[in-house]
């Protein structure tokens, strides 16, 4: 692959409020297919250096940093999902690539699943990331409660200042997600998100952003019932580990029974052996992810 997946192409296209910044990963061969690639709540585009790395040039791989993220944090509200979804409507109808493959992780399975109802003749098919799927809270649980339990951690790092790059790359090297499997990846990928000079560094995420996105996430109906309404093929991929690597993930069989996920319009797998980020940085995660963005791309040679 002629270009790094650590270092691809930067361009912008104009949406509402602003530009949004978007990674290019080219492909090899003229004429091959484009895929879109969204990130999470408190992500930027390079989280998918891993898939990128390992489709090897055999798409084009683009993944914006949403507006409030990245080098798109100065894209003005505002937020929401919907908001998001026409972004990457935006985005594929200004490179004329349309219709694509859009995958999603995390939030952005949510906004992927989105963009396909909202934008059906530009979304050809979509594979959603340990994420999109709502289910019930359990009755003793308020909806506040469980939006503080997921936002928690990422609220408190939003909040906080660092005095130099080695500082905030220390905290993420603690996360219980990574397990020690720390990467030139991984490194590259948070550093990106740093805003600010030294002595006070920060997080690029625009705080109001990522609490209208997160709201929606648990909340909003139209944010729910996307997957249920999908125009077009699709697949699910879940991590059997949570955000902090703990043993109950986002999902189980039994959470997508509950959320009555129709497996014929949306097949679901679990990816073993990853938690909410492995599965998009680590090999298997990885892996799982480039044979479906690749399962009906033709072959080369």
């Amino acid at each position: 692959m002629s270009q790094s997946p650590l270092k691809p192409e930067e361009l912008t296209v104009p949406v509402p409020g602003g530009d949004l910044a978007v990674l290019r990963w080219p492909a090899e061969e003229p004429g091959a297919p484009t895929v879109v690639a969204v990130h999470g709540i408190t992500a930027n585009g390079l989280a998918w250096y891993e898939v990128a790395r390992r489709l090897a040039g055999r798409v084009t791989l683009l993944a914006p940093d949403l507006r409030g993220r990245g080098a798109s944090r100065s894209v003005a509200g505002p937020y929401g999902l919907a908001r998001h979804a026409d972004d990457v409507a935006a985005l594929i109808t200004a490179l004329g690539t349309g219709p694509v493959a859009v995958a999603g992780h995390s939030m952005g399975a949510w906004v992927t699943a989105l963009a396909a109802v909202r934008h059906p003749e530009l979304v050809r098919r979509v594979l959603l990331v340990d994420g999109a799927v709502t289910f019930p809270l359990p009755e003793a649980v308020r909806e506040e409660d469980a939006l503080a339990a997921v936002l928690g951690p990422a609220l408190a790092r939003l909040s906080m200042t660092f005095p130099d790059r080695d500082a905030y790359r220390e905290f993420w090297r603690r996360h219980p997600a990574f397990g020690g499997a720390w990467s030139e990846g991984i490194d590259a990928y948070t550093q990106r998100d740093l805003v600010g000079s030294e002595p006070e560094l920060r997080s690029s995420c625009v705080l109001e952003a990522v609490r209208t996105d997160g709201s929606q996430v648990l909340l909003d109906q139209e944010v729910a019932t996307a997957v249920h309404r999908l125009p077009c093929p699709a697949e699910l991929l879940w991590a059997e580990r949570g955000l902090l690597d703990e043993p109950q993930g986002l999902y189980d069989h039994r959470r997508i029974g509950l959320a009555r996920l129709d497996p014929e319009r949306v097949p679901a797998s679990p990816v073993p052996d990853t938690n909410h980020y492995s599965i998009l940085w680590g090999g298997a995660g990885a892996d799982r992810i480039v044979r479906s963005l690749l399962a009906d791309v033709p072959a080369v040679g």
